[in-house]
């Protein structure tokens, strides 16, 4: 009794915590949703009416799609590249491993904005790719390449988004027992049998939690497609963003945003599915 106790007194402040800057603010939204409007004599009128247009605008879904699609891109591409740098830190910078992570750690601490727009630069007219383009006699002349473009949004947030994928795994390869890769190779596996076989199953808690790192956040995205994505890179988080500050529908805002969390909580679910929640924590 005592021990519940405790754990009581250390569960109820975030708890209390959670429901006061999540739950609440999720019931208020959905609650939203069915308003007639946002303001005056509309905001008391309850109504299925922007249920209706959502789900009979193809636009509304087809967006949701292909911002669901670019989340995955950006996740996938995210995870290839940082598996190498968590492994390389893991098995091989030894002294080095400490300086190495402040390294990759270094560029998250400046201005989000600034890295976004520092993209903007090197993939534009004048920039650095398009100055060794034509310095190598590729191209005749400057054009922005990849800018404005959903290829340009997910270069952009591959870069932003490989330090926090890359520590998850890095800490889920820092947890394995040493003597598995040792016995692996003394029954006579090959280096690569014993990365497919040991190192990459017992690493996989830390690719799934770095894939959730990049999916749930790059879903609803909205600053870096309005700098570098232009019309073609419009995600589904610049169609909310419009709804709530344009358009001043907070109504039709707060629905596609319930949408787009109820798609993140499937997507949580199918995983849950694949690798126990409780392995993401070590536990």
């Amino acid at each position: 009794m005592e021990h519940r106790g405790r754990i009581a007194v250390l569960m109820t402040p975030p708890v209390l915590w959670l429901v006061l800057l999540f739950l609440l603010p999720m019931a208020i939204m959905a609650l939203f949703s069915f308003r007639a409007g946002t303001f005056g004599a509309e905001r008391d009128i309850f109504t299925l009416e922007h249920y209706r247009e959502f789900f009979q605008n193809a636009g509304f879904q087809r967006l949701l799609w292909q911002s669901a699609v670019t989340a995955l891109l950006t996740s996938a591409f995210s995870i290839l590249l940082a598996y190498p740098i968590a492994y390389f830190l893991a098995f091989r910078a030894r002294s080095m491993q400490l300086t190495l992570l402040t390294i990759l750690i270094v560029p998250a601490w400046t201005s989000y904005l600034l890295r976004i727009l520092a993209w903007k630069l090197i993939l534009g007219s004048n920039g650095l790719l398009n100055s060794f383009l034509l310095s190598a006699g590729l191209i005749e002349e400057a054009a922005p390449i990849l800018l404005y473009s959903r290829a340009a949004v997910v270069v952009t947030l591959v870069y932003v988004w490989i330090p926090f994928v890359t520590l998850p795994i890095f800490s889920a390869l820092q947890r394995i027992d040493r003597s598995l890769l040792e016995a692996a190779a003394d029954l006579g596996c090959a280096p690569w049998e014993v990365f497919l076989r040991v190192t990459l199953p017992l690493s996989l808690p830390g690719v799934v939690a770095g894939f959730f790192f990049v999916f749930i956040p790059t879903l609803g995205e909205w600053v870096t497609p309005s700098f570098v994505g232009g019309v073609e890179g419009t995600m589904y988080g610049n169609l909310i963003q419009d709804q709530f500050v344009r358009a001043l529908n907070w109504p039709l805002g707060s629905l596609m945003s319930l949408v787009m969390l109820i798609l993140v909580i499937v997507q949580i679910f199918i995983f849950s599915r694949v690798v126990r929640l409780s392995d993401l924590a070590g536990v």
